[in-house]
């Protein structure tokens, strides 16, 4: 067997005890000297530990490796050291660690990988603690360490009942050789005390009280507020600027111009303004006179992109797979149909501005961002400026909302780039709102042009899709988020597919968006899948359960993941069930139903709307039926599911961007509406307990939440929705 855990990191060294000064146990993964100054929040007192300190007065500390940006993942993953740990939840503190570069799995919150990326190997860590303890209690004791079993917070001796708390044993704990996790106990599931009940998220008074928390909130005396002034038309460079003008504002304290990179993600080319408060910051770009050089973007227009993609829709693509004869079947059948769906450019829209709070002093970088991705920031930082990994410190602060966007790291690299220039001076630099919907890096627009026939028994015969999608200055390849695999839904469930592809060229920058693809592609497919239960005359739920057929597992061509029928179509029956399918609905009321697996999550959404006659749409209803295997935090769980389906609501409702000559036309919420508490519709949520390994839950409830929307659209009203977003469309009916 190879000697190493899940995560890579050698057994011997996994997990080290040892005793601190006032008799705390210290549980922590073998971790080199550096980076430790980062790995708490706490400036205070930097503890050469990881994720478990018992103190001598019994509280324990759980530290929390990953990113917080609202998934909970800050009191979800402690969770699970603390079942195994057998540790009472209302002793443990939770602390945010900075980052660590050898620390063992991906520091990042991203593609809902934090459960499954830690589940297993954050459960060896907990009973590894419990095992010493209970070593502790028998040597302490003098019995047999069969008699010793851990329970909240202390050990009992199961023939005499006596016990003795954690922190009593820390001492002699800390002094035992620690076990291979290979060799330590995991406890049985049906015994979880703590794991799948409902635990509030661990900041949430702190939130709710308005205490600091967000990368925006950092403060101090002698801080300095910074701009930095981007051209809007994306690949500009900045050449001159009244640089000594600006200079002399009241307030400003500096400003220069940034050259920047050629990298679109790391440091763009700029104008630096720096003063002491980030009001006079915002008010001296109105006199910032600047002259920019780069490509000619007149090209670069929605209107001419979605010319080009018509022109496209009957032409073939670059064929990424075809199976059986397409052509034949589509021009023999008796039903057959056409339609063209498309979706355009939308931000990300975290309500928390990029920010980035940077101080360069005594060769050493040092940040507080609120970063998904601290490790690219890190090394993109120590890159520009020749620094090495010791120089780069970098504090991760909760995030007031991400959904992929800042897993780019551009606003690292510019407060960086600032402190660089200012060194000794503490400098936080904000965007605006404006700023932050015009610089984004957008979830791609797309085209897709179908074609689909049914046969005699009401199945789908045949399926062929042109998608016509984008790539960043590039015909070649496509853009973050804007492909699709060869082994994308439904085609490996119809004998005879075709899914080919055209890529536009755009200056536009895209980015990984909350369930990334699968947030557009699950809506153009599961409504199309609509269209054809609608031609075959079979009610959507029958024609989706026949489409998946028996229960099995349905391998990948090597582009994508396996797919398990039978999760499918259990998901689907309970959303179904849930939301009461098969009811007789009056003219104007309709449900709709959708699933779609990613990011290893199987979820099905039931969507009961009203559209009244002069078109006037009303959301009543959403439910998930969901398998992500094991719930870690029913709360966080159900929190996770309702928010994604309300934030696929809202992004498909009103959102969206033009581009015009290279730029975003549009720069604030007015323009980009997100949905308001009175738009919002009852949520609910069903959860299937399988015993499959747990996956995440950030992203799986997104994608089919659209489609069910408009397929209950189209039951209500008789109209298809094939463009979004959905207000752009008449649903008036008589």
């Amino acid at each position: 067997m190879k000697n190493t855990t899940p995560e890579g990191i050698r057994r011997r060294d996994f997990v080290k005890a040892s005793i601190l000064a006032g008799g705390s146990l210290l549980l922590s993964a073998a971790l080199p000297t550096r980076g430790l100054r980062a790995a708490t929040a706490s400036s205070s007192a930097f503890e050469p530990n990881f994720y478990i300190k018992i103190t001598s007065e019994g509280l324990i500390r759980i530290i929390s490796k990953n990113p917080e940006i609202g998934q909970g993942i800050k009191t979800s993953l402690p969770m699970i050291i603390a079942e195994e740990l057998e540790a009472p939840w209302e002793s443990v503190t939770v602390e945010q660690a900075g980052f660590v570069k050898d620390l063992p799995g991906w520091q990042g919150a991203g593609g809902s990988g934090a459960t499954p990326g830690h589940y297993h190997a954050f459960r060896q860590i907990g009973a590894v603690g419990r095992t010493l303890l209970e070593q502790a209690a028998a040597k302490k004791w003098d019995i047999d360490v069969e008699r010793c079993k851990a329970r909240q917070g202390f050990v009992y001796d199961s023939e005499t009942d006596k016990k003795v708390a954690y922190q009593e044993l820390a001492e002699i704990a800390a002094e035992l050789p620690v076990p291979d996790t290979s060799s330590v106990k995991l406890k049985d599931p049906k015994d979880f005390s703590l794991l799948g009940k409902r635990i509030p998220g661990v900041d949430n008074e702190a939130i709710v009280t308005g205490q600091a928390l967000f990368g925006i909130d950092q403060q101090g005396e002698d801080l300095l507020y910074a701009a930095y002034v981007r051209n809007p038309v994306f690949g500009k460079k900045a050449r001159t600027a009244n640089i000594e003008e600006i200079k002399r504002l009241p307030g400003v304290v500096d400003a220069f111009i940034v050259d920047g990179t050629d990298d679109p993600f790391g440091l763009v080319s700029g104008i630096a303004i720096i003063a002491k408060d980030t009001w006079t910051t915002f008010r001296a770009q109105q006199s910032l006179q600047a002259v920019w050089s780069g490509p000619d973007a007149s090209e670069q227009n929605s209107f001419l992109f979605a010319e080009e993609a018509a022109q496209l829709s009957s032409k073939e693509g670059q064929i990424l797979r075809e199976d059986g004869d397409v052509a034949s079947v589509l021009s023999s059948a008796e039903k057959s149909i056409e339609a063209s769906y498309h979706y355009p450019f939308i931000p990300h829209s975290n309500l928390e501005p990029q920010n980035t709070t940077a101080l360069f002093k005594d060769g050493i970088m040092e940040l507080w961002s609120p970063t998904q991705n601290p490790g690219n920031g890190h090394g993109l930082i120590k890159d520009l400026f020749g620094l090495s990994d010791e120089q780069v410190v970098i504090h991760i602060t909760r995030i007031g909302g991400g959904f992929g966007r800042r897993l780019m790291s551009d606003f690292m690299c510019e407060a960086a780039a600032i402190a660089h220039r200012l060194p000794g001076k503490k400098i936080k630099l904000t965007w605006s709102r404006e700023q932050d919907m015009r610089q984004d890096y957008y979830r791609a627009a797309g085209w897709h042009h179908l074609k689909g026939a049914v046969d005699s028994s009401g199945n789908i015969s045949a399926w062929t899709n042109h998608f016509v999608t984008f790539g960043l200055n590039s015909d070649e390849h496509t853009g973050r988020g804007a492909g699709v695999s060869s082994d994308e839904f439904p085609i490996r469930f119809v004998p005879n597919a075709k899914l080919s592809q055209t890529i536009l060229s755009t200056s536009i920058p895209m980015g990984w968006w909350r369930a990334p693809g699968s947030c557009s592609l699950a809506w153009v497919f599961q409504s199309f899948i609509d269209e054809l239960a609608q031609l075959a005359n079979t009610d959507p739920l029958e024609f989706k359960l026949n489409l998946l057929g028996e229960d099995r597992k349905v391998p990948s061509s090597g582009r994508g993941p396996d797919y398990d029928a039978g999760r499918m179509k259990n998901v689907l029956r309970l959303a179904a069930t849930k939301a009461g399918w098969g009811q007789t609905l009056p003219r104007g009321e309709g449900l709709g139903l959708a699933f779609h697996f990613s990011h290893r999550g199987y979820v099905a959404v039931a969507a009961k709307v009203s559209v009244s006659q002069s078109g006037d749409l009303t959301v009543e209803k959403l439910v998930a039926g969901v398998d992500v295997g094991p719930i870690v935090n029913l709360s966080g769980a159900e929190n996770q599911v309702q928010g994604s389906m309300l934030d696929a609501l809202s992004s498909s409702l009103d959102q969206e961007l033009t581009v015009e000559n290279g730029q975003i036309r549009q720069g604030n919420f007015d323009e980009v509406p997100m949905l308001r508490i009175s738009q919002s519709p009852k949520v609910e949520v069903v959860f299937e307990q399988s015993d499959n390994p747990p996956t995440g839950l950030g992203e799986p409830a997104f994608p089919p939440t659209a489609p069910a929307i408009c397929n209950a659209i189209f039951a209500a009203t008789g109209k298809r929705v094939r463009t979004l977003p959905l207000r752009k469309n008449d649903l008036s009916w008589s």
